[in-house]
């Protein structure tokens, strides 16, 4: 219980810190969003009137009274309001959050589907021609970039073969190409590493011992071998759970789907600081969630 408070409250300082740093990044950065929401618009005003947008969101105050005043109404619940749309920030996030996690849990249940039976294969036939196959399949998936894949895929199963839409349209199959090429990359990743754990596990004491009993190889991965492995495999479950729910940026904006990533990429060309802020902070929070509760669970099943 102690360390579940002290792992509480050094994930608190974390944020606290990561918010702060990025308040100060985006403020050293220079550029006046206000000007170029107007120059992006190809509206001239007078300067009274930028002036005047300028005091509305606090921008001609000095940057420590700019963090705090977005501190004290972010505690509240309160993430500011877009420069560019003047939509409050959180629900504009919140609205997103559902299509992220729809991507993220059908890119997770593929990725658990190819690459756990794939590594505990790959260990058990170790040197033989699967190990071989899975390894260089996992180099491959590792070598190229989610871009890469996306554009390949398209073409290959968009544009030639015609069995899925390119780009989100509304449609059930629209996910079907984001959640792929997401699910390339990571399936590579935990191939070897699932790969790697088993092979670890299968070389023990208790294992050897089960074998000279007699226990089939088929009881000793199922009771015995995996359920060792599954605190690793939580490990890099956790992780990749918080990579996609803070929002894969480049495959949402390739497949215009309609997600956090998405909105970050379009705050960004548009210079929407609060947009920027608010998804920084609702990244990091996710990361911080998610591996705290990696940890926890970890050391639940360590124990077992």
């Amino acid at each position: 219980m102690v360390w579940i408070v002290k792992k509480g409250i050094s994930c608190l300082l974390i944020l606290l810190g990561v918010t702060f740093v990025t308040f100060a990044l985006m403020y050293l950065a220079g550029g006046d969003a206000i000007s170029y929401f107007y120059e992006n618009q190809g509206t001239a005003v007078s300067q009274e009137i930028m002036d005047a947008m300028r005091k509305k969101y606090g921008l001609d105050q000095p940057f420590l009274l700019q963090y705090g005043h977005w501190l004290l109404h972010a505690l509240t619940g309160d993430m500011g309001e877009s420069y560019v749309s003047g939509r409050a920030v959180l629900p504009l996030i919140a609205s997103k959050i559902p299509h992220t996690l729809y991507l993220a849990a059908v890119s997770i249940a593929l990725t658990l589907v190819v690459s756990i039976p794939l590594g505990v294969l790959s260990a058990v036939r170790k040197d033989g021609w699967c190990d071989s196959l899975a390894g260089g399949l996992s180099f491959l998936g590792n070598a190229m970039p989610n871009f890469f894949v996306a554009i390949l895929l398209i073409y290959l199963l968009a544009v030639k073969l015609q069995w899925f839409p390119a780009v989100s349209v509304g449609r059930s199959t629209s996910v079907a190409l984001p959640a792929v090429t997401l699910a390339i990359a990571m399936s590579a990743k935990y191939t070897r590493q699932i790969r790697g754990v088993v092979l670890s596990e299968l070389r023990k004491g208790y294992v050897m011992g089960a074998r000279a009993r007699g226990v089939s190889e088929g009881t000793i991965l199922c009771k015995s071998v995996i359920p060792m492995a599954s605190p690793a495999i939580v490990t890099l479950l956790a992780i990749s759970i918080g990579s996609l729910l803070s929002g894969t940026a480049v495959v949402e904006t390739i497949f215009l789907w309609d997600g956090v990533g998405k909105l970050a990429v379009d705050a960004i060309m548009q210079r929407d600081y609060p947009i920027i802020q608010a998804y920084v902070v609702w990244m990091a929070g996710i990361y911080i969630l998610v591996n705290g509760a990696g940890d926890v669970v970890s050391r639940l099943l360590g124990k077992r």
